[in-house]
């Protein structure tokens, strides 16, 4: 199976920006989608964004041209850049993996732990 640690989290001032950072582990995989979501207290879980194998990119309205989705395959890692942070923008944020093992057809998904990101006013 395949582990999501993310990192990158924390406290910032509005009009700041965070990077996070999210590495998958585990037995021979090969990562199809990489997304990132949120939830806010008292909400529903949202995408924010999300970065197929091809490079392809889709965000969600509120976070366009604020957040930035990007992926290094050779480190199965994914990365959110978020700049212009509002206070709206705080939730904790999941980072989400469809993958196949290798030799295996079946598609699976894979949830990190998620992580904490507040903005301050």
């Amino acid at each position: 199976q395949v582990q999501l640690v993310e990192s990158g989290g924390g406290l910032v001032q509005a009009g700041g920006s965070l990077r996070l950072s999210c590495a998958a582990s585990g037995s021979t995989f090969s990562i199809n989608t990489f997304a990132w979501y949120r939830q806010a207290p008292g909400k529903q879980r949202e995408l924010v964004a999300l970065i197929t194998s091809g490079g392809s990119t889709n965000y969600a309205n509120s976070v366009k041209g604020r957040f930035t989705i990007s992926r290094d395959n050779a480190k199965n890692t994914v990365y959110l850049l978020m700049n212009s942070l509002a206070p709206e923008d705080t939730a904790v944020y999941y980072c989400n993996a469809d993958y196949q093992l290798i030799g295996s057809p079946q598609f699976r998904g894979s949830w990190g732990q998620g992580t904490q990101v507040t903005v301050s006013s």
